[in-house]
């Protein structure tokens, strides 16, 4: 195994780093409600998505030695000898809920293809690209509440791309900043939306449009994914609104934003969030 320090020009950030950002993601929501292992257990989930991520998106090393130390360090995670410390708190929830490692590995393709991809040609190449960087995470919480089934499956990957979709519209500038567009191109091309509009501030009227489509969109998969609830119980149901929530909350404040997510980041308020989540847990109960 390769050990890194601190002086390593290939250096894993800390768990004290990737923590904090759960309070601004739909994780904090959903893990808020939970009885105390079962959140403890989602965070780890939480803890290694966000190392995985961090380090595609924001390491000045080389990437893709990090992620392949990642890889690394999750096999060791399945054997209980892991050192970094979001590995070692993963190992719990492995062992409790037989985790497939198969999704984390997924997750960290999506981020190598990062590396290598900055646009993506169709809607479909999009979803390919959604099938690894956001698709497993809802996969991983079916196992976690032992609910993952096939039919499940299904409904959970449409409402983690739509969640996905949510955040590149909310993301456009910070994702241009990385060099990367994640609305298809096919897409610009239907309302005449040039590259160099995504960073003319306030946002022009095409990429408005653009932004707008992406959103109703994004909510159809969202909607198309609801019937999930009705076949949770218990905590597991509350977690998935909560997710579910989440997004159309986030999809409230770009539309409030007019589709001008250049200006300023669109944030989905807290309120919105509860809001969406007790009609979602009402709407489930009533079926």
């Amino acid at each position: 195994m390769t050990v890194l320090t601190d002086s390593s020009p290939t250096t894993l950030p800390p768990l004290s780093r990737l923590m904090p950002k759960a309070d601004r993601e739909n994780f904090s929501v959903a893990a808020r409600f939970l009885p105390a292992t079962t959140r403890e257990h989602l965070l780890a989930i939480y803890g290694v998505t966000r190392l995985i991520d961090d380090v595609g998106d924001e390491s000045s090393g080389d990437r893709s030695a990090l992620l392949d130390e990642i890889e690394r360090e999750l096999d060791l995670a399945y054997e209980d000898r892991a050192t970094h410390p979001a590995m070692c708190r993963l190992t719990a929830a492995v062992r409790a809920h037989a985790l497939p490692r198969s999704l984390f590995v997924r997750l960290l393709e999506a981020n190598r293809r990062d590396q290598r991809v900055r646009r993506y040609p169709t809607y479909d190449d999009l979803l390919d690209y959604c099938a690894l960087s956001a698709n497993p995470v809802g996969r991983l919480v079916l196992h976690l509440f032992n609910a993952a089934t096939p039919d499940r499956y299904i409904l959970a990957d449409s409402v983690c791309t739509g969640l996905q979709i949510i955040e590149h519209c909310q993301d456009v500038a910070e994702d241009l900043d990385r060099g990367r567009i994640y609305l298809p191109l096919e897409d610009l091309q239907r309302f005449g939306c040039r590259e160099d509009d995504l960073r003319v501030v306030p946002a022009v009227p095409s990429v408005r449009q653009l932004i707008g489509f992406e959103v109703a969109r994004a909510r159809h998969l969202l909607s198309a994914g609801e019937p999930l609830l009705q076949s949770l119980r218990g905590w597991a149901r509350v977690a998935v609104a909560g997710y579910v929530a989440g997004g159309h909350a986030a999809a409230d404040a770009v539309v409030r934003s007019g589709g001008d997510v250049l200006t300023q980041t669109p944030r989905a308020r807290r309120r919105d969030r509860l809001r969406w989540t007790a009609a979602l847990l009402w709407k489930a109960a009533r079926r």
